[in-house]
């Protein structure tokens, strides 16, 4: 578990201090404080390695950031090359690599096939794990997006009662005009198990009330989804919700 989140917080300094290392962080108000840490993991992020493998030799067009530009049938510039993975953009999963190269494996064996998926799951696996797909709350606004936020506090789950873990989250993230899904978030233990259904919801164009009327089994935190869909109408069984009236 977390001790603490820092938002907003940069780290200014870090030294050995013999007991520890010792960090200097600076909030956004320009307020410095130092904490003693076991020990310290830096993740500077990942880039494309697409220099210094002949490229530039072929038709292979690369963008500013480093990858490699291809179709949604994972084909670059030059017709007989195919990129697939990280290299070939944003995100960079393992299964999102997968998935591209069936499709160029299918376009290269003369198949008709595209990549064009309409969500992609990504998971942290921390404890408790964060799992999340489709549109988020952060790009819903930045897109000007008019959502509708339904969330079912895992203290609410009898499932998540029995093993210790109720402060776990199910949210949904629905257009209030189509009741369609738009994305899913999920923090608590199996995250990642659970997201996929929020997936195939989102790929299947469901909408909250296809998830309300599945019947999940009792008790499991798979009603979690459900039951977060069912605090959209004010229905959730399990915790009292009343639907927001506009």
């Amino acid at each position: 578990m977390f001790e603490e989140v820092l938002l907003s917080t940069n780290v200014i300094d870090t030294k050995n201090s013999g007991k520890g290392i010792k960090v200097t962080l600076e909030d956004k108000d320009k307020n410095r404080s130092e904490k003693i840490f076991d020990k310290v993991l830096i993740a500077v992020g990942r880039k494309p390695n697409s220099k210094n493998i002949g490229l530039e030799n072929t038709k292979v067009e690369i963008d500013e950031k480093g990858f490699i530009k291809v179709d949604n049938q994972l084909r670059t510039s030059e017709k007989n090359i195919f990129a697939i993975g990280d290299v070939a953009g944003e995100p960079m999963l393992a299964h999102k690599a997968s998935h591209e190269g069936r499709t160029a494996v299918e376009v290269i064996a003369g198949h008709k096939s595209v990549f064009e998926p309409k969500a992609i799951p990504a998971v942290v696996f921390t404890d408790p794990e964060i799992a999340w797909c489709g549109l988020t709350e952060k790009e819903a606004k930045l897109q000007n997006k008019n959502i509708t936020v339904a969330k079912f506090p895992w203290a609410a789950s009898g499932r998540a009662m029995t093993i210790g873990n109720t402060d776990g989250l199910t949210k949904l993230i629905i257009d209030p005009a189509t009741e369609r899904i738009l994305g899913v978030g999920i923090a608590g233990p199996g995250a990642g198990d659970l997201i996929a259904e929020g997936v195939l919801a989102i790929e299947m164009g469901a909408n909250a009330t296809d998830l309300k009327l599945t019947i999940h089994p009792h008790p499991t935190l798979s009603e979690t989804v459900m039951e977060a869909a069912e605090v959209f109408f004010g229905q959730s069984t399990h915790i009292y919700r009343p639907k927001k009236l506009n």
